[in-house]
């Protein structure tokens, strides 16, 4: 039997090997380096700029958290508040109507929001402030009367200007967010025997709100910013104050940099608390929610620090 063995035969060919790893270059973006460069330079020449300006720049820590600075801080964001909280109420009530069936509010509605929306914030202002001029006194039947120098306040002009002026633009988007909703959503709550308002409050609204949110986080934000326009009306928040410490102290300059580093602090902290917010009603929306800033900035380190052990 082993004569029939083949002797010339060589030995067995050896497995071949598994394919060979791709080592991948990255193409290079020559164009991303330039304008890096070119950006930095820019940054550079107005930072270089600035410097050789005649600026106090010791002025504004000397003033920053000065008393009179931390009550306009204070008034601004007060007005901030009670502003979007008659925006969003009036807005709601507004973008009702405005679905509504009824022809007589829904025209009542279109008028306001095209009103409010078409006329500057600053000449509603303007013209709150200066009705004293119109009208001598206000009556509100038997219940109230007073002279209207008296009634209207530069507190409650700041508020109604701001207020109802807001609340055309909450007004389209509390209408969009509703809107959003998919009508089978109504229509099912309709045949479970739930009222029209019980519907609103308990399937509509709670799902609209992931589409209201971010659009409302910015308009508090710009809020924040109109808010230094009130000083057309002699009421003292942030700018008007700083304004007044920049006439006094010879340094208006500076302050005008205090009042935009205040409001960049306020803003950054809003624009903090809108992210997660945002984050909280996409819950039911993303399969996966986006990192947090610090779950971005963990990974971020991790992925540097193992990129540095595999190159050890």
């Amino acid at each position: 039997m082993t004569d029939d063995i083949d002797k010339t035969a060589g030995p067995a060919p050896a497995p071949a090997a598994g394919p060979e790893a791709i080592r991948a270059i990255p193409v290079r973006h020559y164009g991303r380096y330039v304008s890096a460069l070119v950006a930095i330079g820019l940054l550079g020449s107005i930072v270089w700029a600035f410097s050789q300006g005649r600026i106090n720049w010791g002025a504004i820590p000397d003033y920053f958290f000065d008393d009179r600075v931390l009550e306009g801080v204070g008034k601004t964001l007060l007005l901030t508040v009670l502003s979007m909280l008659i925006g969003i109420v009036g807005g709601v009530l507004l973008a009702v109507m405005r679905l509504s069936k009824n022809p007589v509010t829904r025209a009542v509605s279109w008028f306001y929001i095209w009103f409010f929306r078409g006329t500057p914030v600053l000449v509603q202002l303007v013209v709150w402030f200066n009705l004293g001029l119109v009208f001598e006194y206000i009556v509100l039947g038997p219940l109230y009367k007073d002279e209207w120098s008296d009634f209207m306040t530069p507190l409650l002009t700041v508020l109604l200007g701001l207020g109802l002026n807001e609340a055309a633009y909450m007004a389209e988007i509390c209408r969009a967010g509703l809107m959003s909703v998919d009508e089978g959503q109504t229509e099912a709550a309709h045949a479970l025997g739930m009222s029209h308002s019980k519907t609103l409050r308990r399937i509509v609204i709670p799902q609209a709100m992931r589409v209201i949110v971010p659009p409302t986080g910015n308009e508090v934000i710009n809020m924040l910013k109109t808010t230094s326009l009130v000083s057309v009306v002699q009421y003292a928040e942030l700018w008007r104050i700083t304004q007044d410490i920049g006439q006094v102290s010879g340094a208006p300059v500076e302050m005008y940099f205090l009042a935009a580093a205040w409001y960049l602090v306020m803003t950054s902290i809003l624009s903090v608390g809108q992210y997660y917010i945002e984050r909280h009603y996409a819950q039911g929306s993303s399969r996966q929610l986006p990192p947090t800033p610090w779950q971005s900035f963990r990974s971020t380190v991790l992925s540097v620090s193992s990129r540095k052990g595999a190159q050890a």
